[in-house]
């Protein structure tokens, strides 16, 4: 990403101290990127070290500036603890949190295993809240203002067939995104959510689009494309500088319009044969065991 691609000035986020869960791939590494290019000292979370440091250097290598990885499951309060301990011990309280990290994959829900849907809520539903928790505790004891961004998606508003983990999770996102918008936001703690239409990742085309039928992705979008990433960070950006200060509470989709053209979900698989399931559970568990090599 260059700093052209974005819209605000050089330096505005200049002091600004934020956390990306997740931040290491996909969105997550895109809104890193941004908002180191803007002045802030970022620091990215995931559970592949490799992937973290490589990540980091990438990022300082290219732009200058502080890009700190850090080993954490999520899951684990006792490791969203430690972690934070490290962070404010670096320097001072962060200033924003974006919850990022998230799992899914499509699947019949009669296919589902009890443990593959903990895979996704415990991520998406109970660990990005845990991140929240922790963070906001420590906000309000000391009374420091911050910005907190979650990454839904647009089928907190209709649900979603196929992916109903995740759509359940991240309807209790966005449920926490609104209820404490006015629990804390009296307090200094702002809370607001992106809902992403496709912006197509590496991890996003291997478990969402397991058979590769890119234009089905896109199928009745009224822009007739997908998202580029500066345009997410944009809006990111924009979420966590001093700028919106006054919004709160609010969930934005940036889906060029597909949410009200189509629904935005998953409805179109319901023509898959059982033969497409079987091959997409196929690759979808190739991905699975490549991403696990990479933890060990």
């Amino acid at each position: 990403m260059k700093l052209d691609e974005l819209l605000y000035k050089p330096g505005l986020l200049q002091g600004q101290r934020i956390l990306i869960t997740g931040g290491g791939t996909g969105l997550g590494r895109v809104m890193a990127e941004a908002c180191l290019l803007l002045g802030a000292t970022v620091y990215i979370c995931g559970r592949r070290a490799g992937v973290l440091e490589q990540t980091s250097a990438e990022l300082m290598a290219a732009h200058g500036g502080n890009v700190v990885g850090l080993v954490c499951d999520i899951r684990e309060a006792t490791q969203i603890s430690a972690m934070l301990d490290a962070i404010w011990a670096d320097g001072g309280p962060l200033t924003g949190l974006v919850n990022n990290a998230a799992g899914n994959f499509v699947s019949r829900t009669e296919d589902l295993s009890t443990r593959g849907f903990d895979a996704i809520s415990n991520i998406v539903f109970r660990g990005s809240f845990l991140v929240t928790l922790d963070c906001g505790k420590r906000w309000l004891a000391s009374g420091t203002q911050a910005s907190v961004i979650s990454i839904v998606t647009t089928w907190v508003w209709n649900g979603s067939p196929f992916v109903v983990p995740s759509a359940m999770s991240k309807a209790a996102l966005a449920a926490m995104t609104q209820s404490l918008a006015v629990e804390w936001g009296g307090r200094g703690i702002r809370f607001n959510a992106i809902a992403p239409g496709v912006f197509p990742t590496e991890g996003m085309s291997a478990r969402l689009n397991p058979n590769g039928d890119e234009g089905g992705m896109i199928e009745g979008n009224p822009m007739r494309r997908t998202g580029e990433m500066p345009e997410l960070a944009n809006l990111a950006v924009y979420l966590l500088s001093p700028g919106s200060a006054y919004v709160n509470g609010q969930i934005i989709a940036i889906d060029g319009g597909q949410y009200q053209a189509t629904g935005g979900n998953f409805s179109s698989m319901s023509k898959m044969s059982d033969d497409d399931w079987l091959q997409a559970r196929a690759a979808i568990a190739r991905r699975d065991s490549a991403d696990k090599q990479q933890r060990t």
